[in-house]
Order: C-alpha cells, then sequence, then structure tokens
C-alpha cells in the first residue's frame, strides 16, 4: 500500500514537472491563435456577467453569436453591444433549466442560422444564503441550469460537431465549486 501511494505520488511530481515545462516553453513559443472570424457561437447565459464578456470578446473576433438567456432584456442588450462592435447576433430567451426548451430551441436554431461550431455553455445561478437556509426549490434549480443545462445544450450540439468533426464546447465554471463558503454551501 505504502509503494502504491509512493508511485501515485511520483506520478503527481512527473505531472506536475512536465505540465510546469510545458508551461515555461509556451513563454516563450507560443501558440498560434486560432481565427474566429465567422464561426457560429452559441453562449448560453449571455444576459449579463461573464456570458455578455464573453459574447463581447467574441464579437471583437468577427465571430456570429447566437445569444441564449432567460431576460429577454439582459440578452438584447447584450446583442447590442455586440452589434456595436461589427457582429451579426441572434437571440432567444432560453430557460435553460428546461430540456425541451434547449431542445426546441437548438433545433431553431440550427434550421434557421446553422450549425454551431463553438458552444460556450456558461448559464448557471447561484444562491447565496446558508446551507440550511436554501430552500430546496433553489437547490433544485441550481442542478437544473448549472448540471443539466450544460449536458442539455451539449446533447444538443455535439452530434453535428462529431459529424461535421468540427467544433469546441466550452463550460465555464466557477472556482467557487471548490472552496467551502458558508453562503454557498448548496452551490
Amino acid at each position: 500500500k505504502t509503494m502504491n501511494l509512493f508511485l501515485e505520488f511520483l506520478l503527481f511530481l512527473v505531472t506536475l514537472l512536465y505540465s510546469y515545462l510545458e508551461a515555461f516553453v509556451k513563454l516563450f513559443v507560443p501558440v498560434k491563435r486560432k481565427s474566429l472570424s465567422g464561426e457560429l457561437v452559441l453562449i448560453t447565459g449571455a444576459g449579463h456577467g461573464v456570458g455578455r464578456a464573453t459574447a463581447l470578446e467574441f464579437a471583437k473576433r468577427q465571430s456570429r453569436l447566437v445569444l441564449w438567456d432567460i431576460n429577454k432584456h439582459g440578452v438584447e442588450e447584450t446583442a447590442a453591444e455586440c452589434q456595436k462592435l461589427g457582429a451579426t447576433v441572434q437571440t432567444f430567451v432560453v430557460d435553460c433549466s428546461k430540456r425541451e426548451e434547449i431542445y426546441s430551441t437548438a433545433d431553431k436554431v440550427k434550421k434557421d442560422i446553422g450549425d454551431v461550431t463553438i458552444l460556450v455553455n456558461n448559464a448557471g445561478v447561484i444562491t447565496a444564503a446558508d446551507f440550511l437556509s436554501t430552500q430546496e426549490h433553489q437547490i433544485e434549480r441550481m442542478f437544473e441550469v448549472n448540471i443539466l443545462g450544460h449536458m442539455w445544450t451539449t446533447r444538443a450540439f455535439l452530434p453535428v460537431m462529431m459529424n461535421n468533426n468540427y467544433g469546441h464546447i466550452v463550460t465555464v465554471a466557477s472556482a467557487a465549486g471548490h472552496f467551502v463558503s458558508p453562503f454557498m454551501v448548496a452551490y
């Protein structure tokens, strides 16, 4: 058992050393950046925060945008900002906790706009309360949006990406999921 532990620790050290060496080399030999011009990028939770910032960055890189959010006003504001940067933008009001709503909107996107080449799963909700004060429906909502919503959007767009042998899926997650905070235990 101690030999197993020693081997695991050794493997960890080798992996860590390799990662640091790789990062050091990349400081001096940067990887060529991919052009995002013309890519069809779908961003969930694009009405504010990280989703809005992500949409603006893709807009600056001449990507075509499909923005989803549950908040109509927020997603339209994001779209207007992206259009000022020259991007073409389509918006949809989508509740990412509803599987059938995700699937039906995804079908509409594929039919009316085209094949999504970059999917950014960003939609998320958080309830800031101590564990016992967090209501059960709030916990369920966090799971429906933060976990299941990402699964349903990925299932909606991955098959086409696989058939085309082209595409990227990005899942945004918070570092808060790795640390204990008294007012975010359910998260």
